[in-house]
């Protein structure tokens, strides 16, 4: 379902830490280009960051897209689940485990949303520098419904040796 003619910004978050991660998030904003309902106005550098979680595995690569979408939540998440699976990204997926490719969809406009399977703002934005930091890159100013701006918000989280790839 579209949201008629209204196009409204979108910010998804790609991340990788196998097979050529590099290049995974190449591939993942290639399919993000061609997204029916969407265009692709920005994307971050890539940046290095430490996996999360208690599972031994290689370091992510990390980067945000901006995109210009009519879909409607639900729908934009769903393509981004369906660019997830033609890149090979299996399920059930292991918390905080190694990935193929990994797109979270962290803003739609205003939407302030919770539910079962889609919350938006994305619950993990505000503490993750590894999401705040590409989001700076290409939105500072950026208002998060309920939590204030992209930069005040990256200043205030911990760098946990997050680095720039690339200019």
């Amino acid at each position: 379902m579209t949201t008629g003619n209204r196009w409204r910004p979108a910010y998804v978050a790609l991340g990788s830490n196998l097979d050529d991660p590099g290049a995974r998030i190449v591939e993942a904003f290639g399919h993000l280009c061609r997204l029916p309902g969407c265009r692709l106005i920005a994307q971050s550098r890539c940046w290095r960051s430490t996996p999360l979680g208690p599972v031994e595995q290689p370091p992510f690569v990390n980067a945000v897209a901006g995109l210009l979408t009519v879909l409607s939540p639900a729908d934009l998440l769903g393509s981004l689940q369906d660019i997830e699976a033609t890149m090979g990204r299996a399920r059930p997926i292991v918390r905080w485990g190694p990935r193929r490719i990994d797109l979270d969809l962290l803003l739609l406009g205003s939407e302030q949303l919770v539910g079962p399977g889609l919350t938006l703002p994305h619950p993990g934005l505000p503490v993750r520098d590894f999401v705040l930091y590409p989001l700076a890159d290409i939105a500072p100013e950026l208002w998060v419904p309920g939590l204030g701006r992209v930069r005040h918000l990256a200043a205030g989280v911990d760098n946990r040796g997050l680095v720039a790839l690339g200019g």
